[in-house]
């Protein structure tokens, strides 16, 4: 009986060679995320890596997500510190969610903080590029900070779902009632949504790659600070965990800016931080009231089934969202970011 490792590539290599795509040798990749499987393949040449969708985190059918997620390699690789992307798997009965095919990066884990100024120059360089005319297929509110505050109320109804003690429920429910209506200064850029450090590797050159795009979106660079640096963030990755500073992050903010040469208010880069923080803890509700649910045989959108996914990932996340839900954690947070506010 074949593992669901050695089916993977059996399936894979019957994908390529319908393709037409050649290689010397495909490698199975350790399952260490929630939303997708990796396979590289080793070329005569440039390597590349197949990536295939588990599940859509944009709640997308499979051929619009497939679609949505080259959309995100296409548009992030303009700015240089992404990878390529080289061709799609479609959506098929072998590959019910199809496949990407794009660069394979070499390169060491990103370390914090010492890797934090890389980590600025990358976001950056995704930042400063110029809006396109036509922004479809990628999520684009004409609104970018009112779509953020909807999609974290929509996320807090699992947060009466999750059977959380109450005390954690109203303290989340008041960050969420503190959160501002409007910011002073909300310019949208494009923005990858998912920069938790374990997201970047270092390459030889000292260059930070983002690795992992599928929920870019036109939105508010604040966000992605945020992800980055926020405690939610750079404790997940459980070999790059660690706990930064204010100092830490301050330094961080100020690389950022250096690099774009303007920045949003102080205000807006806090609120942008403190709804970033909340849009983590009612995912980590919403996680924790699914996962336990069986996987979707018709494979639609999102898919948050232990089932698809590692035993031992599975357990780590697990042991993350509880330590993110404890009050400890959330004041801990709450400490950071009113000191925060006073630091930028």
């Amino acid at each position: 009986m074949p593992t669901p490792g050695e089916q993977r590539l059996t399936t894979l290599e019957t994908e390529l060679r319908r393709a037409n795509i050649t290689y010397r040798e495909l490698s199975s990749m350790a399952d260490t995320g929630l939303a997708h499987d990796h396979v590289w393949l080793h070329r005569n040449g440039d390597d590349w890596v197949a990536r295939l969708p588990k599940q859509s985190q944009m709640n997308l059918a499979p051929a619009d997500n497939l679609a949505y997620e080259a959309a995100c390699y296409e548009r992030a690789s303009l700015g240089g510190h992404v990878p390529r992307l080289h061709g799609l798997l479609p959506v098929s009965d072998a590959l019910p969610r199809g496949g990407l095919l794009v660069d394979a990066i070499e390169g060491r884990l990103a370390q914090l903080p010492e890797d934090l100024p890389r980590i600025a120059e990358t976001l950056a360089s995704l930042h400063r590029l110029a809006l396109p005319d036509q922004p479809a297929p990628l999520f684009a509110p004409s609104d970018p900070w009112q779509a953020m505050r909807e999609e974290v109320s929509d996320q807090a109804q699992w947060l009466e779902k999750a059977e959380l003690n109450a005390e954690v429920v109203a303290r989340i429910r008041a960050e969420l009632d503190a959160l501002p209506t409007t910011l002073p200064d909300a310019e949208r850029c494009l923005i990858s949504f998912d920069t938790h450090p374990g997201n970047f590797l270092i390459t030889e050159d000292g260059r930070a790659v983002l690795v992992d795009l599928e929920k870019c979106r036109y939105g508010l660079p604040g966000i992605d600070l945020a992800h980055t640096s926020l405690y939610t963030s750079t404790t997940w990755d459980v070999n790059s965990q660690a706990v930064l500073t204010l100092d830490d992050v301050v330094a961080f903010y100020q690389r950022w800016q250096a690099a774009m040469g303007k920045s949003p208010s102080a205000e807006t880069l806090v609120a942008c931080r403190r709804a970033t923080w909340l849009w983590s803890l009612t995912w980590c509700a919403k996680w924790r009231a699914q996962h336990l649910h069986a996987k979707d045989a018709e494979r639609r959108g999102e898919d948050w089934s232990a089932e698809l996914t590692d035993a031992a990932v599975i357990a780590h996340v697990r042991d993350r969202v509880e330590h993110y839900l404890s009050p400890p954690i959330i004041e801990h947070v709450q400490n950071e970011l009113q000191r925060l506010k006073n630091a930028l």
